[in-house]
């Protein structure tokens, strides 16, 4: 019996079944758009007497992976907090619940919310999903097909790329200093030269490379020049900034920036695309050269081959790998012939050795490289370091919070952007930390930047002993007490601050948990 008929044969006086709905879109268009979902199930619900009490809607949303998609994880969240105010999940079919590549992964979402009894619906599928071996036969091959549909999608869509590549015509991305993209139509006539962060919106029109201004295009072929005279990149960085010079995204000349330039054939005229790939969300991979995709002189060059060729040569003697022994060798020679060291000092004499980049590359840190050689840096690299061991234990504190709040029964989210922590939808956190300070008579105190507490309705502020590490106490009060608190407090601030003093963020926790409504 199919779910229609069942509705129809259902006794007129049952009980109203309260459910959720699942929404999400991709680019799959009009089809999957979430207007059409939200219609579909509408009507299903009200032939099932269905009555829907909460949405969960991942707009925009690649069905790949959970990663991307905020509601769905919600919703799992919600499921198995075991204070769902729903008994059933209806989503449109299975590609609406996901294309995950491994169909297992999939399958153990649905898994997930049945086991916390709560069910899965598909209104738009031909089958009930009703555990029998017929709908599991049917849903394995659904979830296969969604599957391979991104596959085939993928591969299309680099074909059809490589293909464009091929022809001469730009595959993506940030035309580069001293070159502009220009709009072509689909008979090779340009249309407009495309400004940062503007796109090609016909699919007849194609986009192609030109040299840019000729103050720009100087400054590619300087570049290339005083590479070639003996200087390395970072000196060349330096200079470009003395000049006032930016790059193309208006920044500050870095290394990088300068390599970029050097390394890349667009500024000889040649296309060359798929050094790297991300495909189908999987982590971004270095293909080899054998991958890449060429197209050789499509393009108005801006340097001479033969200087570029030579240019390479350069970099890949200079490539040579040095061993983190004689990097360590070479800085305690260093030190030992300019009595200390610095970012400064490193790079000055870096034509004859290592830059200060490398240091920071092999070692994490310049600090790391000086500890290895005995060399005590200033009272700066201490202050970074502890910065940083704070950090880490204010990311320690801020995860066990979220998961605690999550065995409590409620929903934590960090926005490591924002930097603030929403706890069921309903307010929000900014938790920060103290470093302790030592006055001159021997006395604690920690400074309070009230600055970072702001824009949340609860301010958290970790005040730490003499080591940085181990927590004192917690300083947990509404956002207005905050910005009256003074700019440094002491072990004893009177009992107007004190009163919000806590061993633990266990109160913080009690307010999150989530009661059932018979029981609030």
């Amino acid at each position: 019996m199919d779910k229609v008929a069942a509705a129809r044969d259902s006794p007129t006086g049952r009980r109203s079944v309260r459910a959720a709905q699942y929404l999400r879109m991709s680019t799959d268009r009009q089809t999957y758009s979430i207007e059409n979902q939200r219609d579909a199930i509408a009507d299903y619900a009200e032939l099932m007497g269905y009555d829907i009490v909460a949405t969960y809607e991942d707009a925009g949303r690649s069905g790949l992976n959970i990663e991307r998609r905020p509601a769905l994880r919600r919703l799992l969240a919600d499921v198995e907090s075991g204070q769902a105010a729903f008994e059933t999940v209806v989503v449109y079919d299975v590609s609406r619940w996901g294309r995950f590549q491994n169909v297992d992964e999939s399958a153990s979402y649905e898994y997930r919310c049945q086991r916390a009894g709560v069910r899965i619906e598909y209104c738009a599928e031909q089958f009930a999903n009703d555990g029998s071996v017929g709908s599991d036969v049917l849903k394995a091959i659904k979830r296969s097909m969604a599957a391979e549909l991104s596959r085939m999608l993928s591969q299309k869509v680099f074909i059809g790329q490589t293909r464009v590549v091929r022809m001469g015509f730009r595959g993506g991305g940030h035309a580069g200093y001293g070159l502009r993209r220009v709009l072509v139509d689909a008979a090779g006539k340009p249309k407009a030269i495309l400004k940062r962060r503007e796109w090609k919106s016909l699919a007849s029109d194609r986009v192609i490379l030109v040299p840019g201004p000729e103050a720009e295009v100087a400054t590619v072929r300087w570049i290339f020049k005083q590479f070639l005279k003996g200087k390395l990149e970072v000196q060349i960085a330096r200079e470009l900034n003395e000049q006032g010079s930016v790059t193309d995204l208006d920044r500050r000349w870095t290394t990088a920036s300068v390599r970029s330039i050097l390394r890349n054939e667009k500024y000889i005229g040649n296309n060359v695309w798929n050094r790297t790939s991300e495909r189908l969300h999987t982590s971004r991979v270095r293909n080899p050269p054998s991958a890449w995709i060429r197209a050789d002189n499509v393009s108005e060059p801006l340097v001479d081959r033969k200087l570029f060729e030579r240019a390479q040569a350069i970099a890949k003697a200079r490539a040579t790998r040095i061993s983190n022994d004689q990097l360590l060798t070479d800085l305690a020679k260093l030190l030992k012939e300019q009595g200390s060291l610095s970012g400064k000092i490193i790079n000055a004499a870096a034509p004859h050795g290592p830059t200060k980049s490398m240091y920071i590359h092999r070692f994490g840190t310049l600090q790391a490289a000086y500890d290895l050689v005995g060399y005590e840096a200033s009272a700066n690299y201490h202050y970074f370091r502890v910065i940083t061991q704070l950090h880490r234990r204010r990311m320690e504190i801020v995860q066990n919070f979220v998961a605690a709040v999550c065995r409590a029964g409620g929903h934590a989210l960090y926005d490591t952007k924002a930097q603030l922590l929403t706890i069921n939808e309903a307010f929000t956190i900014a938790v920060w930390i103290a470093r302790c300070r030592s006055s001159p008579y021997g006395y604690s105190h920690w400074p309070f930047h009230k600055r970072r507490l702001l824009g949340a309705d609860i301010s958290v502020l970790i005040r730490v002993l003499p080591d940085n590490v181990t927590v004192r106490d917690y300083f947990i009060a509404p956002a207005w007490i905050a910005e009256q608190a003074p700019p440094m407090l002491s072990p004893n601030n009177g009992v107007r601050l004190d009163a919000f003093l806590f061993p633990s963020l266990d109160p913080l926790v009690a307010m999150a948990r989530r009661a059932p409504i018979g029981g609030a």
